[in-house]
């Protein structure tokens, strides 16, 4: 967990209370964490732009730094962000719908997020993040909870309405993007839109922060 540039205050206990947090283990809503806690997160009360994705993996889990795998490769590059930008807390937040590795299905695929992560933790980290400026909701559970509204509707329109969010006059400014997965290679192979013209404004936009 990176918590550099964070004075000892609210924002710092709350991030000592997650760190510490055994609720998905010990008094778990269904089947418990199938390992020990590790939550993986990056946050600092400066940060202009939060990435929201879903929850780490296995390589995450090991490394403890948000996005150490071939999905965070991708994110860098739909963002523009550089490696020492990406993981500069004071600028950038990394806030996962679930902050632990669910384990994975039979067949090797990841588990949905914790539900007793955005429960317990995520409306008082959100309150502690007061610079935000621009939230990229990155995955089907993260649109969900952020994008409440759109929550019914096939994740391939949400994306495909960015028009709609890029013109919201909200703070911070919402994007929902497809997980960075190469599971989604073929949508973004059928959806040539995305690369060619949605992902020029979603670097734009970090490049008017950083």
């Amino acid at each position: 967990m990176s918590i550099e540039n964070i004075d000892k205050n609210s924002l710092f206990r709350l991030l000592e209370e997650i760190k510490s947090c055994r609720k998905c283990a010990d008094c778990p809503e269904g089947r418990p964490l199938p390992h020990e806690p590790r939550p993986v997160l990056q946050v600092s009360a400066t940060a202009k732009i939060a990435i929201c994705g879903q929850a780490p993996g296995t390589k995450v889990h090991l490394s403890g730094r948000p996005f150490t795998d071939r999905s965070g490769e991708r994110l860098r590059d739909w963002t523009g962000l550089s490696d020492e930008t990406f993981y500069d807390s004071s600028l950038v937040a990394i806030v996962p719908m679930g902050f632990c590795f669910p384990g994975q299905t039979k067949a090797g695929a990841d588990l949905p997020p914790r539900p007793e992560c955005p429960r317990l933790w995520h409306d008082k980290l959100m309150a502690e993040l007061p610079q935000l400026e621009l939230m990229l909701v990155v995955g089907r559970y993260a649109i969900n909870y952020h994008l409440p509204n759109h929550r019914r509707r096939a994740l391939s329109s949400v994306v495909a309405d960015y028009q709609q969010f890029l013109e919201a006059n909200t703070k911070p400014l919402k994007l929902p993007l497809p997980h960075p997965s190469w599971r989604n290679n073929s949508w973004i192979k059928q959806n040539g839109w995305f690369e060619a013209d949605y992902l020029p404004h979603i670097r734009q936009a970090v490049r008017r922060l950083v």
